[in-house]
């Protein structure tokens, strides 16, 4: 063996030692062979890790694995050390050995505690920025949205009883500010939804999806009325998820859906599931021997190109103007998050001008 190692007798003497041994640990042959082991090097291997691994588990165990010391050797300093030993037997069973080998592992042992510490570090800024995000979670709640009323309510009293006094342009400037009032309105509830994700206590129960499927289709009533959308609902399994979340993932999928129907096209909508082995699903990374609830939503909107399936569920991000289709691009990131808070992955696929499909995998546990 290239790496440090000796022998002991059954008094814990060193019968014999390779050259690793003495080079790494700064003896000599003459001071170590017939030497107990605790005296070698003026005693420096009196260590009480060592006799405890020697005197108290290796008579019960035998062979023992990556056992580790940390200790200061007065030669080569502060080392961390990974013992394998075990017990040897000779032919005529008149010698009980022991066979000890070493392996410094002081470096590595470092590189793994700054990456710990990077990790605690890491974490703890998390933690901070998670505490910020709760405190913007309640700005947004109180301090942003109050005013924002107030902005609506009064523009809209002026609009309302003033309406004869103003003239085309002033109106229209109240218009605008009304809408751009009102978008931010929404903004701000969307992204307070989206800080709540990760701070509501995470329960799980098993609910219908189909009962809240039809919840959500019951809640969406009058746009679905207004678009002549048919929202198709198969038999959906009954699923373990944290019910609010999984409502609110459904609604923003089928709103997604009736926002981004093709026009003079009625908006065609079908919510389907099944269960599935992970290794039965290609171009998705699931473990093969898990099975999975997997959720399809599919419609025939406007759909989208396929470099954008990744970017449609980061925070902000729009393929389309404002002018065009309203929204600051957070449903979509929502709707993973709650995948993901759920164990689950969700992926697109698009066609521009044929639809869209998700389909959403969640782990049976």
């Amino acid at each position: 063996m290239h790496g440090p190692l000796i022998v002991l007798d059954r008094y814990l003497r060193v019968r014999i030692a390779n050259k690793s041994f003495y080079n790494t640990f700064k003896v000599d042959e003459p001071e170590t062979e017939g030497v107990m082991i605790y005296d070698l090097g003026n005693r420096q291997w009196d260590i009480p890790q060592l006799r405890i691994l020697l005197e108290n588990i290796l008579p019960e165990k035998s062979i023992i694995t990556n056992f580790e010391i940390t200790y200061r050797f007065s030669h080569i300093g502060v080392r961390t050390i990974s013992i394998n030993a075990r017990e040897l037997i000779e032919e005529d069973a008149s010698q009980r050995l022991i066979l000890i080998s070493f392996d410094d592992i002081t470096k590595e042992k470092s590189k793994a505690e700054l990456l710990e510490q990077a990790v605690q570090r890491r974490t703890a800024e998390l933690e901070a920025l998670n505490k910020e995000l709760l405190a913007f979670a309640y700005i947004s709640s109180h301090d942003l949205q109050e005013p924002l009323r107030k902005i609506l309510i009064f523009t809209g009293r002026i609009l309302n009883e003033e309406q004869k006094n103003l003239t085309p342009k002033a109106k229209d400037y109240f218009d605008r500010i009304q809408d751009a009032a009102q978008r931010m309105q929404k903004l701000i509830e969307d992204l307070l939804a989206f800080s709540r994700l990760n701070s509501t206590e995470k329960i799980f129960e098993n609910i219908d999806l189909k009962t809240i499927a039809n919840e959500v289709k019951d809640e969406l009533k009058d746009i679905i009325n207004e678009k002549n959308a048919t929202i198709e609902i198969a038999d959906l399994s009954t699923v373990g998820v944290i019910p609010f979340q999984f409502r609110q993932l459904l609604q923003n999928l089928i709103s997604n859906a009736l926002k981004f129907s093709r026009k003079d096209v009625a908006p065609y909508i079908v919510i389907s599931s099944l269960v599935v082995e992970g290794k039965s699903v290609s171009g998705v990374t699931l473990v093969p021997d898990n099975k999975y609830y997997h959720i399809c939503i599919k419609d025939n909107g406007i759909g989208f190109k396929p470099e954008y399936k990744d970017k449609i569920f980061e925070v902000f991000q729009k393929l389309h103007t404002l002018k065009d289709y309203s929204g600051k691009g957070i449903g979509l990131a929502i709707v993973k998050k709650i995948v993901e808070n759920h164990q689950g992955i969700i992926t697109a696929t698009g066609v521009v001008d044929k639809g869209a499909i998700f389909d959403i995998y969640l782990p049976i546990l």
